[in-house]
């Protein structure tokens, strides 16, 4: 199984602040949505709490949360206790790759474990409180980047990178 994590970074790391998005760029938004489709998404209580109720669960994804929360409820989701549960549990359902989908301390617990890394780089820097955690450039390979420009709808220009672990599978 591919386990993979998809992020959208500000050059300084800055993933969010306030338990919230710190840009608004409707391009990554479906970007995010047509890569996650129809796979697993890991992700954190507290980032699970910051999608919109209307959004809850993500849908056309089965939304995994992981949680030190032993009595936590999420209505239609699978609760975990660690990122490994989490990994199991969609390994135990034949998932071919897998999406960890944040937050901060998510990522930071997932990294050692990823093969691929689906990183929206957005060309700015921005004050934040949750950062995505650094990787060593020397153990990736960049296998595709696409340029965004800014424009009517984006504040910001960024690029969507996918990065590969060397010698991985």
């Amino acid at each position: 199984m591919v386990i993979s994590m998809i992020a959208a970074v500000a050059t300084n790391r800055v993933i969010g602040k306030d338990n919230d998005l710190v840009w608004r760029l409707p391009d990554d938004m479906k970007y995010f949505m047509e890569t996650t489709k129809d796979h697993y998404v890991i992700m954190g209580r507290k980032n699970y709490e910051s999608i919109p109720h209307k959004y809850r669960p993500l849908p056309n994804r089965t939304n995994i949360i992981v949680t030190n929360q032993k009595k936590y409820k999420a209505p239609d989701c699978v609760i975990t206790n660690t990122i490994e549960e989490a990994l199991d549990y969609a390994k135990e359902h034949a998932q071919e790759e897998v999406f960890v989908i944040g937050g901060g301390q998510i990522y930071a617990q997932s990294l050692p474990l990823a093969h691929k890394l689906y990183i929206t780089e957005v060309k700015e820097y921005f004050e934040g409180d949750t950062y995505f955690p650094e990787f060593d450039n020397r153990q990736w390979d960049e296998i595709s980047r696409k340029h965004h420009e800014k424009d009517e709808r984006h504040k910001y220009e960024f690029d969507f990178v996918i990065y590969k672990r060397k010698a991985t599978y």
